[in-house]
């Protein structure tokens, strides 16, 4: 026996569905971005953005698996964003240490314009991977993947031009350390001694973050 051909009105409607949910879900990542952005991630919860876009919060179940698959996928947005500003910097100069300079000081730039983008990030680089499988859906695991790898390509490719040893795990090591130190110039404290025993606390500005970011870039890459 074989199986029957689904008649065209079906294809229809299973298009129309999905380009509805496809509409419905960006919908849900805008407003949970622009939550985020306003307020940060805190202890957001799934009524707060089922609130923020005007629907019942069984509404988001239905488009998303929970919570950690909206923030994944908002986490996308972040990134496919920064990937156009990563992509201008490195297009800038022809010069291979200032290209990675360049790179680095955008990603900065974007860190500190969108601190939401690094709340997102930590949070998913806090969860075990094995956890994130059970939580998030394949395809919505694979957008994420495929959105940092879009950006840590940028910076890899600028690192293979440079002549860095292993540039994959420079580039994965540069983007893990940045974020920690995008937290440092969003606090804008150091902590120090004054004297031996006796801490202090001193300030750094998100411009010092920056030129450290990438001094140590530079030196991590090999350039000179």
């Amino acid at each position: 026996m074989t199986a029957s051909t689904p008649a065209p009105e079906t294809d229809g409607r299973r298009r129309a569905a999905a380009v509805r949910r496809r509409a419905r879900e960006a919908q849900i990542i805008e407003a949970t971005r622009a939550a985020f952005d306003r307020q940060g991630i805190g202890e957001m919860r799934i009524e707060d953005i089922a609130a923020a876009v005007g629907v019942n919060r069984a509404i988001i179940y239905r488009v998303f698996t929970g919570k950690e698959e909206l923030f994944a996928l908002t986490l996308v947005s972040y990134l496919d964003e920064m990937r156009a500003a990563l992509e201008a910097a490195a297009s800038a100069t022809e010069v291979p240490a200032d290209r990675l300079a360049a790179i680095v000081g955008a990603f900065v730039d974007y860190g500190v314009r969108y601190p939401a983008f690094v709340d997102c990030a930590q949070a998913l680089m806090r969860r075990r991977g094995e956890d994130l499988l059970l939580e998030i859906s394949e395809s919505a695991l694979f957008r994420l993947g495929r959105a940092i790898s879009a950006n840590l390509n940028i910076l890899t490719a600028a690192l293979e031009g440079l002549g860095t040893p292993d540039p994959v795990l420079t580039a994965n090591t540069l983007y893990a350390s940045g974020l920690g130190a995008l937290q440092l110039a969003r606090l804008g404290i150091l902590v120090t001694e004054l004297a031996p025993g006796v801490p202090t606390v001193g300030t750094i500005s998100p411009d010092q973050v920056r030129s450290h970011l990438v001094s140590s870039a530079l030196a991590l890459a090999g350039a000179h």
